[in-house]
């Protein structure tokens, strides 16, 4: 479903964050990304989503080369891939309602209106979001609560493979169990595949097929902070 091949990618020019790195995730394969904070998962968390353009390197998605990113890659290409962000209130646009923020990509894959709330009600009803919560904005709920609605807003378009970028550090136990059980039943239906990025080995181990260790999988790692 997804191979990196010698992935060098960073923010500043001559300044890689990761440099080398290779990974590969089968269909329907669950592996974790462990390492520690600021060693460069995050940013190949971000080129395997199709948000970041590598330097240099090979990005495989679904057995076709990806040539293109963020917004230039082709809508089919963007939505085999959906991604939760370890910070929910960034990665939320704080003018929409939590039902918008779930609606997003189905609106801007100009869906039917029908169709965005039935969507929207059976993915709300997934990840445990009842009540008056899909009506109140991001600054009105808990982080908690936030990071249910961008695990559903992930979902949403049916993606093929997941890309959690520590999904969970910031929940409490309760949350991360609840969040890592909806993923597992959504794979399970639909036989998505899975990248989980992470510092917590105790949880991507039991999370995971397997877990690859951070700097293994790169040739060099040179941290951004």
């Amino acid at each position: 479903m997804l191979e990196l091949r010698g992935v060098t990618a960073g923010y500043l020019r001559d300044a890689p964050v990761v440099r080398g790195a290779s990974l590969r995730v089968a269909d329907g394969e669950s592996v974790g990304l462990q390492g520690p904070s600021g060693c460069g998962k995050s940013t190949l968390a971000r080129v395997a989503a199709l948000l970041h353009r590598p330097e240099e390197g090979e990005v495989w998605l679904a057995g076709e080369r990806v040539t293109a990113f963020r917004h230039r890659a082709p809508r089919e290409r963007r939505t085999l891939v959906g991604v939760v962000f370890q910070q929910p209130r960034p990665a939320s646009d704080p003018r929409l309602t939590l039902h918008g923020v779930i609606a997003e990509p189905l609106r801007a894959a100009r869906r039917p209106r029908r169709e965005v709330g039935e969507r929207v009600a059976e993915l709300s009803a997934l990840v445990g979001l009842g009540g008056d919560l899909l009506s109140r904005r991001p600054h009105e709920v808990s982080d908690g609560q936030l990071q249910r609605a961008c695990l559903a807003r992930a979902l949403a378009p049916r993606p093929r493979l997941l890309v959690c970028d520590e999904m969970t550090a910031m929940l409490d136990a309760s949350t991360t169990a609840s969040l890592v059980g909806v993923v597992e039943r959504y794979r399970a239906e639909s036989g998505a595949a899975l990248l989980a990025v992470g510092h917590d080995r105790v949880l991507l181990r039991r999370w995971c097929d397997r877990v690859e260790e951070f700097p293994a999988v790169a040739e060099t790692v040179v941290s951004a902070r």
